[in-house]
C-alpha cells in the first residue's frame, strides 16, 4: 500500500477539534501522501476554516456526514447535541476502519461529559474501541518518552482494583503483541510501582510484592522484556530520551502527568491491539479557548504523521 486512506474525526464541535484539524491540513509542514476522509459536520468545518482564514493545502480531502446527529453550534462547554454529533462521527469512522475502507483513524478530542449528556455509554474513544477489541491498549508516544497505561479513564478506586497479577500479566503480553505489529524492534518495559518507593519492601504497601512483582517475574520467565517494579517518582526519568524503553503506568494520571510535562505539544495517543491504526492528539477539547484561534495544532499534525507511517505497516 503506497497511499493509505486516513480518516480524521473532527471531535467535539464546541471545542478546538475543528480548529486544529483545519490548521493541520492547511499547515506548511508536510503530511503523509494520503487520501483524507473527514468525519463530521462539513459545513461547520468549512465555516471554521474560513473564519480562521485557512485554505486546505493541496491534499485529497473528502467528507462523510455521519447519521442525522447535528451539532448545536454552542462553543466552550459540554453539550448534548455536540456530544451526539462527535460520537456518531467517531462511530462512522470506526465502522469504515473495521471494513477496511480507511486504514487509519486520527481522532480530534471529544468531551466525555458531552457524550454522557447524549446518552453515550462509553467514557471515551478507547473505551468504545475496547468493546470490539478487548485487548486495546492506550499508549502515548513522543520522541522523548513513551508510556503505556494499564488502565485509563476510570475513577482512581476502580483503577487501583485493576492492579492484579493476572491483569498485569495479560496487559504485558498484549503490549508486546501490539507493539510487534506497529513498531517492530527491541523494546524494554519498565513497570512503575503503585506505592511510594515501590512499596519499600512492604513497609509502604504490599501490592508490589503480592501482585506487581510476581506478574513481572512470570512475564520475564516467558520471555517478555520487562523489569520492575520501579519507584514511580524515578522510573520516567530512567526512560526519558530512550525510545526503546516504555514505561508501564498503572493508572491514568501516573503516566499522563510526566508524559505531558515532557511532550505536551507534540505527543501522540496511539491505540494498540487492533487491526487498524488509531492516533490522537494528547490533549482535550480545551473549551476555555474554543473559537479564539489560540489552539496549537502540533500534536494533531504529529498524530496524522504517525498514523500515515503506521498505516503502511502490515497489522
Amino acid at each position: 500500500m503506497s497511499r493509505p486512506r486516513i480518516g480524521i474525526t473532527l471531535g467535539d464541535p464546541g471545542g478546538i477539534g475543528p480548529e486544529i484539524v483545519a490548521k493541520a491540513l492547511a499547515a506548511s509542514a508536510p503530511l503523509p501522501d494520503s487520501d483524507y476522509v473527514l468525519f463530521g459536520d462539513e459545513e461547520g468545518f468549512r465555516n471554521e476554516a474560513s473564519r480562521l482564514g485557512l485554505t486546505l493545502a493541496a491534499r485529497s480531502v473528502s467528507f462523510q456526514a455521519p447519521g442525522e446527529a447535528r451539532p448545536s453550534g454552542r462553543r466552550g462547554a459540554p453539550d448534548k447535541d455536540n456530544g451526539a454529533a462527535s460520537f456518531r462521527a467517531f462511530e462512522a469512522a470506526v465502522a469504515d476502519a473495521r471494513a477496511g475502507v480507511v486504514q487509519a483513524i486520527v481522532t480530534a478530542p471529544v468531551s466525555k461529559k458531552s457524550w454522557d449528556l447524549a446518552g453515550v455509554p462509553w467514557r471515551g474513544h478507547t473505551d468504545y474501541l475496547a468493546a470490539f477489541y478487548p485487548d486495546a491498549i492506550m499508549t502515548f508516544w513522543s520522541e522523548s518518552l513513551t508510556v503505556a497505561l494499564l488502565s485509563h479513564h476510570l475513577p482512581l478506586r476502580e483503577a487501583l482494583a485493576r492492579v492484579t497479577k493476572g491483569g498485569l500479566l495479560r496487559f504485558l503480553t498484549s503490549l508486546r503483541d501490539g507493539l510487534a505489529s506497529v513498531s517492530p524492534g527491541r523494546h524494554e518495559f519498565l513497570v512503575a510501582g503503585l506505592n511510594p518507593h515501590a512499596g519499600e519492601e512492604g513497609l509502604l504497601g504490599r501490592e508490589e510484592s503480592e501482585e506487581i512483582g510476581p506478574a513481572i517475574r512470570e512475564a520475564r520467565e516467558s520471555g517478555l522484556p520487562v523489569a520492575g517494579p520501579f519507584p514511580p517518582d524515578v522510573v520516567f526519568r530512567s526512560a526519558l530520551g530512550h525510545p526503546e524503553k516504555i514505561v508501564v503506568a498503572l493508572y491514568h494520571d501516573q503516566g499522563l502527568i510526566p508524559f505531558k510535562l515532557a511532550a505536551f505539544e507534540t505527543g501522540v495517543n496511539v491505540t494498540l491491539g487492533m487491526p487498524f491504526v488509531r492516533t490522537s492528539p494528547d490533549h482535550g477539547t480545551a473549551f476555555d479557548i474554543a473559537g479564539e484561534n489560540r489552539a496549537d495544532p502540533r500534536s494533531m499534525i504529529e498524530a496524522i504523521r504517525l498514523a500515515g507511517r503506521l498505516a503502511l505497516r502490515p497489522l
